[in-house]
């Protein structure tokens, strides 16, 4: 009999149908093969055991960007006549299937690009099936040519014979081009005025030769535009810094090749396969070559955001400058990157000299991805072009939840649509407090919904009042008459971590430990260093670090000195600290600030909210060492400055012993890890004049140990698995992470951190969707 096969996951705009196409002709059996909003489609006639060995060889040979997540298997009761196999029309309908991330140019592609015989030579949008735009151009499922933007250009006969040849792979590539049909350079001022090219020049080497002269360009690329300059001149850094009011964040680098990589940065064998990558995220390097690059690129930091060509445009682009560049988003600070012409004219004006544009539609503005190698595996700290929106699997147990979704946090937001035992986490959206993110934050949520119809029987939000995403959430939730989850903002962590280290729905409760910034408590304080004995639905807080004022609130976030101030008046007076201290140049830096207001507010508790934050903690030592003491220019500046100080080399010459003390103590049931005597030593390192990078090396093995070792008893004393779960921005420190997860494995723990999502506010959504789909099962049992 007949049998149709049902195949869900990311198997669309990958080349699948031809691989099925082959395999059945290879097997010399009849069918056919569709996309439909589910998956693909496929019908075969032929013996059983033909059609068994069809089936295994299809997982062997899936192409290489497919995921297949499911093949379900039905016979069909009526016989089927078929002439031969063939690759049917696609079906609309409701979207059950995966949409898949843009991935970097493929060889073959690039092979042609740079091949002066090919017909493709020196063309920027070269693709096929195994490379090229996916979510960028995609408006309505199924992913064919008719429901992307490339719709608007009509395939020259060259193009249409491979499209439409089974053998061929570009068959269905849906973004095929070439020079004849395809989408065009133009490379203007940016005022819009044509630019004249050199005879022999193209816009690509022209762009190039702008770039080598000190020129930036805003450049468009795959999901938005970049700003590019010359990385190896300190003007050029230097004056787009300026222009772009981008003070100290770190600038990503474009690099042409390994070999370039190599002059600048200590590169292994992990960190090579990432950099060639499908996804080629931002890596981050540490520098070691005999190279250096300007201080203006990443200031006081001692690694760089490196990345290799993933595009055609590129790939061509850095052939011809032959040397680093400065690709950064397309955009003023902390707003959306541009992702089409007059936008870029007109918020780019008075940044970029020139424009590199081009005419094939972005409809998703997506971010480059950050990756930083930690404990022996790649994590992502930003999920953006090249993972998103592949869907995540969820653990055992989640399968019949009903669909939620979840709003995510305030900073680095993202949104999760959870349905069918699967969730698909948007792109790296940005900081909702900034206007144009939060609109383009609304403006993606509704193509997600449209693209996957997905309709939500449950919203979660965080449990902080003010956060933007929470106030849509409520909103929404009240308009469509459904059911509102709140979910604490550290458990939605700890639940992140459970399942993307896929931990089933009925695992007993693990020890996590949620190390962040900000994070709204259930006793209305700030928490930010939390120790919960967890699983998906509930969570029971057990100990924290000692919870210390932040005068000022908000300001505190941003001016790292008064929790400096803070943390040093809740270990002794300013009398006391006077008195012995006087001397030292944090002394004579707080001296200028006005000391008595702030004590004064803190002792009334005004504008001076508690937090166990360990963000607020790493900012303190950071402003006691001078490290943006004043004020950040960007969220983590200064704990990041303050890692950056520490070598692997003189990490592991810090013996313990010389690692600075935190003490515990017992309040209302919970076991609190205080830093005042960490305070004392540090201080007396200070008056000592310690180097600066000596006293980093022993507060970051020393939180590690206390941090650790608070774990460790907890473990002991509470009647729970021995597993624990780091969750929180504060654990993309590498040192904080390794060293904390080396010494709990030490002690028999198995400890799981984060690899699919980020351990940051990137992740929260994922977290806060297993965690109402979790509770909705208990609820329904």
């Amino acid at each position: 009999m007949p049998v149709e096969l049902r195949v869900r996951g990311m198997v669309q705009g990958v080349g699948f149908r031809p691989t099925v196409w082959r395999i059945a002709t290879d097997l010399e059996l009849s069918g056919e093969v569709l996309n439909d909003s589910e998956g693909v489609l496929v019908r075969l006639a032929g013996p059983d055991t033909i059609i068994a060995k069809f089936v295994r060889r299809l997982v062997d040979e899936a192409p290489m960007l497919a995921r297949i997540d499911a093949i379900e298997q039905t016979v069909l009761r009526e016989p089927a006549s078929y002439e031969g196999f063939r690759i049917a029309h696609s079906r609309t309908g409701v979207m059950a299937t995966a949409i898949v991330p843009d991935a970097a140019t493929c060889a073959e592609c690039l092979a042609e690009v740079i091949d002066t015989s090919e017909r493709r030579y020196r063309y920027p949008f070269t693709n096929c099936t195994h490379c090229g735009p996916r979510l960028t151009i995609i408006e309505a499922a199924p992913y064919d040519r008719a429901s992307t933007t490339m719709r608007g250009f009509v395939m020259c006969d060259a193009c249409q014979k491979e499209y439409s040849d089974p053998a061929d792979r570009r068959f269905h590539a849906q973004p095929i081009a070439c020079p004849i049909c395809g989408p065009r350079l133009t490379l203007s001022t940016i005022k819009g005025c044509p630019v004249d090219l050199p005879s022999g020049s193209d816009a690509i080497t022209a762009t190039a030769d702008l770039i080598e002269r000190g020129h930036i360009v805003a450049l468009k690329g795959l999901g938005g535009f970049h700003l590019a300059c010359d990385a190896t001149n300190p003007e050029a850094v230097c004056e787009l810094r300026k222009r772009k009011r981008r003070f100290a964040k770190a600038f990503a680098v474009m690099m042409p090749d390994l070999e370039v990589v190599r002059r600048y940065c200590a590169l292994d064998a992990a960190e090579t396969d990432l950099l060639q990558s499908r996804e080629s995220p931002i890596l981050l390097l540490d520098t070691g070559g005999g190279h250096r690059l300007p201080e203006a690129i990443a200031p006081g930091l001692s690694s760089l955001g490196v990345m290799l060509p993933y595009t055609p445009l590129h790939h061509l682009l850095m052939r011809d400058l032959a040397r680093p560049a400065v690709m950064t988003s397309g955009n003023r600070s902390d707003e959306p990157q541009c992702i089409d012409g007059p936008e870029a004219r007109a918020r780019l004006a008075d940044i970029a000299d020139f424009m590199l544009g081009h005419d094939r539609p972005i409809v998703n503005r997506v971010d480059d991805s950050v990756v930083r190698v930690m404990a022996d595996g790649p994590a992502i700290l930003r999920r953006a072009r090249g993972f998103a929106p592949a869907p995540l699997l969820l653990p055992d147990g989640f399968k019949d939840a009903p669909p939620v979704l979840a709003m995510g946090g305030e900073i680095k937001a993202t949104f999760c649509l959870a349905m069918n035992g699967q969730a698909v986490l948007s792109q790296h959206l940005g900081d909702l407090e900034n206007a144009p993110t939060f609109d383009d934050y609304r403006r993606t949520l509704d193509l997600y919904r449209d693209l996957f119809a997905h309709r939500p029987r449950i919203y979660a939000v965080d449990r902080h009042p003010d956060y933007l995403s929470r106030t849509l959430g409520e909103a929404m939730a009240e308009a469509d008459g459904l059911e509102l989850v709140e979910v604490q903002h550290h458990h939605a962590h700890i639940a992140a971590c459970l399942a993307d280290n896929e931990v089933p729905i009925d695992t007993p409760v693990v020890l996590g430990i949620a190390l962040d910034g900000t994070g709204f408590g259930d006793d209305g304080t700030i928490w930010g260093g939390e120790f919960l004995l967890a699983d998906y639905r509930s969570y029971r807080r057990v100990g924290s670090l000692q919870p210390v004022a932040m005068p000022g609130g908000a300001s505190a976030v941003r001016e790292p000195w008064r929790n400096t101030l803070a943390h040093i008046l809740a270990t002794m007076s300013w009398a006391e600290f006077e008195s012995e201290f006087a001397g030292t140049a944090l002394h004579r830096y707080l001296a200028t600030k006005p000391v008595a207001a702030l004590a004064s507010m803190i002792r009334s508790a005004t504008n001076s909210p508690l937090s166990s934050s360990c963000g607020r903690l790493f900012d303190a030592v950071a402003g006691a060492l001078g490290i943006a003491a004043d004020r950040q220019s960007h969220e983590g500046e200064a704990a990041a400055r303050l890692e950056a100080l520490v070598t692997a080399g003189l990490l592991a010459d810090t013996p313990d012993d010389a690692a600075y003390p935190f003490q515990l103590s017992a309040t209302d049931g919970m076991i609190r890890l205080g830093s005042a005597s960490m305070w004392q030593a540090m201080l007396k390192d200070l008056a000592a004049q310690t180097p600066a990078a000596m006293i980093s090396a022993r507060f970051h093995k020393g939180l590690a140990v206390a941090v650790a070792g608070l774990a460790s008893d907890i473990l002991r004393a509470q009647a729970v698995q021995r597993t624990v779960a780091l969750s929180g921005g504060s654990f993309q420190n590498r040192i904080v992470l390794e060293e904390v997860k080396r010494r709990l494995e030490a002690s028999g723990a198995k400890v799981l951190i984060h690899a699919r999502v980020p351990t940051n506010d990137g992740g929260l959504a994922f977290g806060q969707a297993a965690v109402a789909s979790a509770q909705s099962l208990a609820d329904a049992d």
